[in-house]
């Protein structure tokens, strides 16, 4: 007896496949119960692009049986929109709710998408864990709620054209994208713009005139610096060129007193004494100033001026295969 037959007009042949390994993998629990062979899928229908859902009478009773049946197919029905049929359905939101055409923007806007919803590859470790459960979190919620609509369908129709179910009865799941790629705009302009500002900061570093051959930078920590000449004697605040403090005042937030000033004093090397290489703003420091700055986390002036309890302060890691950045030793 035939249950529902699905169709994929739009798939590939791969796709299809696809799709019926994921219902065969949602199929393995239930025939490990009391119906190994009651019901099952047929092979993909290349043709018409079709699978069929087929159940063997009277061992087969759909009153009983059909819901667990129609909810395991749905969550392979999902599987495979979220897996197959999501980053198109990204792409195509992109392109015709917020009207970008070029191809680089899209697939750029497409990988924002991506790392909100599933995470970036090179996340940081610490943040990795939390930040994947979330997402993994998020992902089953959403799988669910487009389960549910298919579970529903199913009951009712023994045919699921699945291209135009996602497009006209997942206006839930259609809201969420919506939301994602909206955001994943916001991020995109502001990190286009962020880059261009950075681009014009260079620029000014490169034009100007060196006035001091090295400048080091005692980084307290947080966004809290101190600048000394090169006998590491405090220099004076120096007042910011005009232009870049407006540029700052406008686009900075914690580090503008540290890039103005330096941009101003203009020197030929900038050393930073700090125990924390890794935070962003010394990221945002080296690419500004390129070649000029370089990190120390281990000489003598680190060693007196970090130790505010008077006791002497371990050497700097040198745990085989973790690298500083341009540190001095």
């Amino acid at each position: 007896m035939e249950l529902f037959t699905v169709s994929l007009h739009s798939a590939s042949h791969e796709a299809i496949d696809r799709l019926h390994r994921y219902l065969s993998e949602e199929f393995v629990d239930l025939h490990s119960g009391d119906l190994p062979d009651a019901a099952g899928f047929t092979r993909p229908a290349y043709e018409g692009m079709q699978i069929t859902c087929v159940a063997s009478m009277p061992r087969f009773q759909l009153q009983t049986d059909g819901p667990p049946l129609y909810r395991k197919s749905a969550v392979a029905f999902a599987r495979y929109i979220l897996s197959e049929l999501e980053p198109m359905l990204l792409k195509a939101i992109i392109r015709k709710q917020f009207h970008y055409e070029e191809s680089s923007e899209i697939e750029a806007l497409s990988r924002y998408c991506h790392n909100i919803l599933y995470g970036s590859a090179v996340a940081a470790p610490q943040e990795e864990d939390n930040a994947a459960e979330m997402r993994h979190s998020d992902m089953e919620r959403r799988m669910g709620k487009v389960a549910d609509e298919i579970e529903q369908f199913l009951s009712g129709n023994t045919r699921l054209h699945l291209d135009g179910f996602v497009s006209f009865r997942l206006a839930p799941y259609w809201q969420e994208l919506k939301d994602v790629v909206a955001y994943a705009v916001d991020e995109y302009v502001m990190d286009k713009q962020y880059q261009e500002f950075i681009s014009l900061l260079k620029y000014f570093v490169r034009m100007q005139e060196v006035k001091l051959p090295i400048v080091h930078v005692l980084h307290k920590g947080g966004s809290e610096f101190v600048l000394y000449d090169q006998e590491f004697q405090l220099l004076d605040t120096v007042p910011a060129d005009r232009i870049v403090a407006e540029m700052l005042e406008s686009e900075m937030n914690m580090e503008d007193m540290i890039v103005s000033t330096l941009i101003t004093v203009s020197p030929q090397q900038i050393v930073i004494h700090t125990r924390q290489p890794e935070l962003p703003v010394m990221r945002t420091l080296e690419t500004i100033f390129e070649q000029r700055v370089r990190l120390c986390c281990s000489c003598s002036q680190c060693g007196h001026h970090f130790d505010e309890s008077g006791k002497a302060i371990p050497a700097a890691d040198t745990t085989p295969g973790k690298r500083i950045r341009n540190v001095i030793p």
